[in-house]
């Protein structure tokens, strides 16, 4: 669908007045290209004044919205876009690229990430009464969502306290919990009832990704994984892939590589001993891997890296 008729559909007026509400906070917060974290823990802003190229990334268990400008996450070869009229739901940690597809200087993609608590969702399920709903779960960890008026108005209140510490402390954690329960009063209600249904598969599946990025270095045995999943090894593969668009093996691959990148980065690690770090035991294919997945040898990337990070430092 085109990004105009896209900005078509959000017409309701009470929306269009807390989306620029909500642009004018996130815009006095960040004034320049990036990603900030906030004094809420959970809260994210995003601020991108240029179309991009799809970029790797790692998205957490969360909920995104743009309040002005669009943005698509890619997954395997599904493609979810999202504007002002819509939310981004994401319900595992699984590798992805994100696209801007609308933003300038003038006018930029202003946007915000909270991070959803699988364990608050769960509370609310068993306490809060709601009915059981009616609707099948989408399939796959990620889906796009219908913005409401009680779903983001919330999330104003939320950022009206970024100028109380105190206020954060005691009614932040009130507010996010209310907007997780109007998630699970959301269209999406289905799918967040599934992936926090303890025994579920969705809930399985999210145990063996933890076990993946707390055990990444290790050689991977699917039947350990398997186990610790309560799943058979059948199971687990089938389910990792329909809802991460990646086996588990190619999973563990993913963080080890994005860990030896960080490691290079961050660090100062040389290729080799980011490779035997990260469990590699051949520097060769780590290299040839490393290519595969970013594109460029280790050396170069991170020499790219580095230019473009002192880039973005100089102009600032």
């Amino acid at each position: 669908m085109p990004v105009q008729d896209q900005f078509e559909r959000c017409t309701d007026p009470s929306l269009n007045a807390m989306h620029a509400g909500l642009a004018d906070v996130i815009g006095r917060w960040l004034k320049r290209e990036g990603d900030s974290s906030t004094s809420i823990d959970n809260l994210l802003f995003f601020r991108r004044e240029a179309l991009t190229e799809p970029c790797a990334c790692m998205v957490e268990p969360s909920i995104v919205f743009v309040v002005q400008g669009s943005k698509q996450l890619l997954i395997g070869d599904q493609s979810f876009v999202y504007d002002t009229g819509s939310f981004l739901l994401n319900s595992l940690d699984i590798p992805a690229s994100s696209q801007v597809l609308d933003a300038s200087v003038d006018r930029p993609c202003l946007g915000l990430v909270l991070k959803l608590d699988l364990r608050l969702m769960a509370e609310l399920i068993t306490q809060s009464g709601l009915p059981t709903p009616c609707d099948r779960a989408t399939s796959g960890s990620t889906a796009i969502g219908t913005m409401t008026p009680a779903l983001l108005e919330p999330f104003c209140r939320l950022l009206a306290l970024l100028n109380d510490p105190v206020a954060i402390r005691v009614v932040a954690p009130l507010i996010e919990r209310e907007i997780h329960f109007h998630l699970l009063r959301s269209n999406l209600a289905a799918r967040l009832w599934q992936i926090a249904s303890v025994g579920s598969q969705s809930h399985r599946i999210a145990r063996a990704i933890n076990w993946l990025r707390a055990n990444y270095a290790q050689p991977l045995s699917i039947d350990e994984l398997a186990i610790h999943a309560q799943m058979s090894a059948s199971t687990l593969h089938h389910h990792f892939r329909l809802l991460t668009a990646m086996s588990p093996l190619q999973y563990q691959k993913w963080l080890r590589l994005s860990e030896a990148r960080r490691l290079m980065l961050n660090e100062r690690f040389d290729a080799a001993s980011a490779a035997f770090q990260v469990g590699y035991e051949s520097p060769s294919q780590f290299s040839r891997e490393y290519g595969r997945q970013f594109g460029v040898p280790p050396k170069r990337d991170i020499a790219a890296l580095r230019r473009q990070t002192n880039s973005i430092e100089a102009q600032q």
